[in-house]
């Protein structure tokens, strides 16, 4: 599929809306009975102190394959259903709310997979647990879409995570994102063109798509059954500087 780069409007030029109530309630969960007992009991797929392990995931693989990093897991789905597709890629799923985590951790060590790992840190320590250079892909699924006037810096396609991630993908690293809010779409559209990267293989309509071997998450079925459209971007790193001229 081909390549594109370009612009949309801002959110803001549009009167304002409910941002969708559904994101708002997204992994507001209640607080899971005996946790660390039930962690440890899943410590086959868990990758505890990851700030320790900065530098030395593809180790704690035992293999030199790509690392694949889902910000957001929530129950596991999706992190689930890739690591058994893609054998030969090692996925790191990330969730700061434990009462999700718990129950992706424990849903996968009922059958271990090698290539998985659960762990919980918020998005904004990425450069404490990853070193530069030491992810090949970031998933982010159906991610929070927050209020864009009000809370904006909170997005997780917001410039300063862009600056993040920026860091910690390898030269020819790339982004995956997924959500069926289209306003928050295009907003991450545009704010991913200007900070310089390449977006290609669009979707308005994954599931009406070409496209081929899609995961879907919880939220994905839920919100696709309703009858909403999913919408699905690549975006890869910065362009040489020779391109941008």
């Amino acid at each position: 599929m081909a390549a594109y780069s370009f612009f949309v409007p801002f959110e803001d030029s549009f009167p304002y809306y409910n941002t969708d109530v559904r994101g708002l309630s997204r992994m507001r969960m209640r607080k899971k009975k005996n946790l660390d007992v039930r962690f440890a009991a899943c410590a086959d797929v868990m990758a505890f102190e990851p700030k320790e392990k900065r530098g030395k995931w593809r180790a704690l693989f035992g293999n030199d394959n790509p690392i694949h990093l889902e910000i957001g897991c929530g129950k596991g789905r999706f992190a689930i259903g890739m690591a058994e597709q893609h054998p030969d890629v090692n996925f790191i799923a990330v969730e700061r709310e434990e009462g999700a985590l718990i129950m992706a951790a424990e849903r996968c060590q009922q059958q271990p997979l090698p290539n998985l790992r659960f762990v919980s840190f918020d998005a904004a320590e990425l450069c404490e647990v990853f070193a530069p250079g030491e992810v090949d892909r970031i998933y982010l699924n159906f991610s929070d879409p927050w209020p864009p006037n009000r809370q904006r810096k909170r997005r997780l396609t917001w410039r300063a995570y862009l600056e993040v991630y920026d860091e910690i993908l390898r030269q020819q690293g790339d982004l995956c994102f997924k959500t069926d809010n289209q306003r928050f779409f295009e907003w991450s559209l545009q704010e991913i063109c200007q900070f310089g990267w390449l977006i290609q293989n669009i979707s308005l309509d994954l599931h009406n798509s070409d496209f081929e071997g899609n995961v879907m998450t919880e939220y994905e079925e839920k919100f696709s059954a309703e009858g909403y459209r999913i919408y699905r971007l690549e975006a890869r790193r910065r362009l040489p500087e020779f391109l941008k001229k």
